[in-house]
């Protein structure tokens, strides 16, 4: 084996195709839609996600696959759970009912999803769902809901794990992102099974309920990757939150990127990394924005939209709907993600949020993506070199397209590209040689 194709398959960590298939096929690829809470938070209501399911359609991202249209936080009254046991619908802010959303969103040719979590109340202080879960996901089936983010927040002590996962979010680690030494207290030890965690058997719990529904709902843990989530997840949902939560700022994209690098053994049909909500169209420039979109597809991350569709600019359209990305990202015939095959600024392994690794390539049916991140605050040249790329022939020339623009860019012995700061150079190269 070479050294490259030992670093595209010698990440540290369990994992590998998916366990949890579910019964139509959803889920064995990436989640694509709109997610409410980034742009709105609580202040939300019915009309809200008709705008964003009508401009979905108006813009075409329907049409490019984005079909999921989440209710987030905040959609119950706050007043607790009727007297038989219900979460109560907010009646002033959905009028008619989140099955009477449902129903309207589904005419649109669209689906639905819906938020809670496995603690005792949100993460915004509504009712939750843990030791509720059987009641709630009959209500979410009958309702017509097709998606559930199910968050991690407000824990009761009788829930907590016994052990504390060497996640780099939350314990202090080395430049390798392993726990440093003098971190011990609490640590799971070498070989802990987190099946038997506390944690593992909270979010079973509404797998369980979930599979017991006539109508399917798609399952996403948003368990901000503790509990060694990416050992298990896949036993339980189809994709599950690796990080903690995502800002409209380039040094969260980058601290995202470089942490997912080192957990994308767990990716596969099935099984999915969330590298959270898309920041496009908030805060970041172009070139940040396609860099951003362009890793998340390549990591095989659910792509889910986290602004106001309303004032997203036609550059960001282009970006959300770029084909060949949304290609990989959809790929029916081959399910592991883009992985780094070179850090670039930094030695091989090295954990850095700001300059994490440069040089990403993954297979996929239409070729093999190659993606050169530039993490500088200037434009950097970035060579993509045949021989280091597994599945490509260093001895040949490969035809390569440009994925921004479809630039057929013909047959090349390897590519050159000035990579303007924080941009992404992206290119398909074929896996065959030519002349």
């Amino acid at each position: 084996m070479t050294r490259n194709n030992q670093m595209l398959l010698a990440l540290p960590l369990l994992g590998g195709a998916a366990g949890h298939v579910s019964k139509s096929g959803a889920g064995k690829l990436p989640s694509l839609g709109w997610n409410s809470w980034n742009m709105y938070g609580c202040d939300i209501d019915e009309a809200k996600f008709l705008a964003a399911a009508q401009k979905m359609i108006d813009t075409g991202l329907k049409d490019a696959g984005y079909n999921y249209v989440n209710v987030d936080d905040c959609w119950s009254l706050k007043t607790g759970r009727s007297d038989d046991g219900h979460i109560q619908v907010n009646m002033t802010r959905f009028p008619n009912g989140l099955d009477g959303l449902a129903s309207k969103i589904h005419d649109m040719g669209l689906k639905i999803g819906i938020y809670s979590t496995a603690g005792t109340a949100t993460c915004a202080g509504y009712p939750a769902s843990l030791e509720h879960e059987e009641t709630d996901a009959a209500d979410w089936a009958s309702w017509g809901i097709d998606y559930l983010k199910y968050d991690n927040c407000n824990v009761p002590d009788n829930w907590k794990d016994e052990y504390v996962f060497c996640h780099p979010d939350y314990v202090k680690t080395n430049s390798n992102g392993t726990c440093t030494p003098e971190i011990t207290e609490n640590l799971a030890p070498p070989g802990y099974d987190w099946r038997t965690s506390k944690s593992f058997d909270r979010f079973k719990r509404m797998k369980d309920a979930l599979d017991k529904q006539d109508h399917e709902i798609v399952y996403n843990l948003c368990i901000w990757g503790t509990a060694d989530v990416f050992s298990w997840g896949k036993d339980i949902a189809i994709s599950w939150r690796m990080s903690n939560d995502i800002n409209a700022h380039w040094d969260t994209v980058t601290h995202i990127i470089n942490l997912n690098s080192f957990y994308l053994n767990s990716v596969d049909f099935w099984s999915h990394n969330d590298a959270d909500m898309l920041e496009v169209g908030n805060n970041l420039s172009d070139a940040e924005a396609r860099s951003h979109f362009a890793l998340w597809a390549a990591m095989k991350s659910p792509l889910l939209i986290g602004t106001d569709l309303d004032k997203l600019s036609q550059s960001n359209i282009d970006i959300l709907k770029n084909r060949r990305l949304l290609a990989f990202s959809q790929d029916e015939t081959v399910g592991a993600p883009a992985k780094p095959y070179k850090w670039g600024i930094n030695p091989d392994w090295t954990y850095n949020s700001t300059n994490p690794a440069e040089f990403w390539a993954g297979d996929s049916e239409n070729g093999i993506l190659v993606l050169m991140l530039n993490t500088l605050g200037e434009t950097d040249s970035k060579t993509a070199v045949w021989s280091e790329i597994p599945g490509l022939d260093g001895n040949c020339k490969h035809r390569v397209t440009n994925v921004w623009t479809g630039e057929d860019l013909g047959c090349l012995g390897e590519y050159k590209a000035d990579v303007e700061s924080h941009d992404t150079a992206a290119i398909l190269v074929s896996k065959h040689s030519c002349h």
